[in-house]
C-alpha cells in the first residue's frame, strides 16, 4: 500500500509518528521544510525570536516513513497522482492530505499586498525583524502596529509584542510603540465565555494595547489602514507595519469530480476522515471539514488537527492489515490563551461536559502543559 502524507504540520506529523514498519505499508511524506514548527507558538517567535521549530529527520525514525522535502502544487484525486513544484509527479494508492490552512483576506483592497501574516516561521523572523529595527535610533518611519483579527493568533500575538515594546524601551531609552487590535465583531475572543473574556481584554488594556471592537478593517496600504464602525464612521490609522491574523482558509490545490467542500474550501469527510467519494483519501486538520457529534464542524485547531492525525495513523495501520477502520470522535480537552509572560486565561474540560475556567499563572501551566503533551506524542 503506498501511502503519500502531505504536509509536516499538527495533523500530518501526528499521522507520521503514529506509524511503525508494516509489511504492505510504504509510507512517505512530502514537506517542503526539513523542520515542523509549532504554529501554535509563532506569537512567542514574533516578539522574542522565541525557537518554535523541531527537525523532522529525527522524529520519523522508527517510524517506516520516509520523508521527501519538496513543495506540492496540486492534488488530482480522480488521476491519484500528486504533481510537485519541481515537476515532478507521484502516485499512491492511499493518500494523506494535511497541507494546513492559508491566510483569508476576504479580498480587502490592499491587505493581501501590504500586510505580514503569522502562518509560518518566515512571518515570525520578518515582524520580529521590524520590531528590533523600529527601536534603533537611525529608524525613521512610523513605528506603530496594527493588528487585524481578535481570536487567538490575534490576541496572543499583541500581548506578546507588548510586552516586547516594555522591554526594549528600558533597554534603549525609546518610548514604545502603539498597538491596535482591529476587531470588525462586537469582541475580542469569541470562543471564550464572558467572564475570561473580560479578563483578558482587561489585560490586553494594561498593556496599553488600542482595542476596536466593532471596527471592520476596509483597506490597508502600505503604512495606513482604514477602519469603519457600525454607524459607517471610517478613519485612518498610520502604521509602520501592519498585520493580519483575521481568517484562514483551506489551500485550493485538491481537485476531484467528485469532491465536496464547504466554509472557508474544506473538504467534506466522512466519519473515519476520508473524502467523500474518495475512500482512499484523508484529509485531516485545516484542510479537512469534519464534524462532531452534534453534526457541527470541528474547529480548525492544534488539539483537533492531532487526534485526527493520531486516528489516521492508527487506521493507515487497520488498513494494511485487513481491518476494519475506526470511527473519528473528536473532544475539546480546553482552550487557553497567552497574554504574555506568565499570564494566560482558559478553560480546561472536566466530567459530565463541565468546564472549570482557569486564569493567571496556572492557566500559563496549564497551556504549556497542552504544548508538552503535544510533544511527548510525537517523540
Amino acid at each position: 500500500m503506498k501511502t503519500l502524507i502531505l504536509g509536516a504540520g499538527y495533523a500530518g506529523l501526528a499521522v507520521a509518528t503514529k506509524l511503525k514498519p508494516t509489511p504492505g505499508l510504504e509510507a512517505l511524506m512530502v514537506e517542503q521544510n526539513a523542520y515542523h514548527t509549532f504554529e501554535t507558538r509563532l506569537h512567542e517567535a514574533a516578539a522574542h525570536n522565541t525557537r518554535v521549530t523541531l527537525p523532522l529527520s529525527p522524529l520519523l525514525r522508527g517510524t517506516g516513513v520516509a520523508l521527501e522535502q519538496a513543495q506540492v502544487e496540486h492534488v488530482a484525486l480522480d488521476d491519484q497522482e500528486v504533481k510537485l513544484k519541481d515537476g515532478r509527479v507521484l502516485t499512491y494508492d492511499t493518500l494523506v492530505v494535511a497541507l494546513g490552512s492559508v491566510t483569508n483576506f476576504y479580498r480587502i483592497p490592499g491587505l493581501a499586498e501590504n500586510a505580514a501574516e503569522l502562518k509560518q516561521l518566515s512571518d515570525a523572523d520578518e515582524i520580529f525583524n521590524f520590531v528590533n529595527r523600529a527601536y534603533t535610533t537611525e529608524y525613521q518611519g512610523n513605528r506603530d502596529i496594527v493588528v487585524g483579527g481578535a481570536g487567538l493568533t490575534g490576541v496572543e500575538l499583541v500581548t506578546e509584542l507588548a510586552q516586547r515594546a516594555q522591554l526594549l524601551s528600558k533597554e534603549r531609552g525609546l518610548p514604545p510603540f502603539n498597538i491596535y487590535l482591529v476587531e470588525a465583531g462586537p469582541k475580542i475572543l469569541p470562543i471564550l465565555d464572558e467572564g475570561l473574556r473580560a479578563k483578558a481584554q482587561r489585560t490586553l488594556e494594561e498593556y496599553g494595547i488600542h482595542i476596536l471592537v466593532g471596527h471592520r478593517l476596509m483597506q490597508a496600504t502600505a503604512d495606513t489602514v482604514t477602519v469603519q464602525t457600525a454607524s459607517g464612521e471610517q478613519k485612518v490609522i498610520e502604521a509602520g507595519k501592519i498585520i493580519w491574523t483575521g481568517g484562514i482558509q483551506a489551500r485550493d490545490i485538491v481537485s476531484g469530480s467528485k469532491l465536496e467542500k464547504g466554509p472557508g474550501g474544506r473538504i467534506a469527510v466522512d466519519d473515519r476522515l476520508r473524502a467523500k467519494g474518495y475512500p482512499e483519501v484523508f484529509v485531516i486538520g485545516d484542510m479537512g471539514l469534519a464534524l462532531n457529534q452534534d453534526g457541527k464542524p470541528v474547529p480548525t485547531t492544534a488539539q483537533h488537527a492531532g487526534q485526527q492525525g493520531r486516528l489516521t495513523g492508527k487506521n493507515l495501520l487497520r488498513l494494511a492489515k485487513g481491518e476494519e477502520l475506526e470511527p473519528y470522535e473528536p473532544t475539546t480537552l480546553g482552550e487557553f490563551v497567552s497574554l504574555g509572560g506568565l499570564m494566560a486565561v482558559g478553560w480546561m474540560k472536566l466530567p459530565w461536559n463541565q468546564k472549570l475556567a482557569i486564569t493567571g499563572g496556572i492557566a500559563h501551566v496549564m497551556k504549556r502543559a497542552s504544548e508538552w503533551r503535544w510533544r511527548a506524542s510525537i517523540d
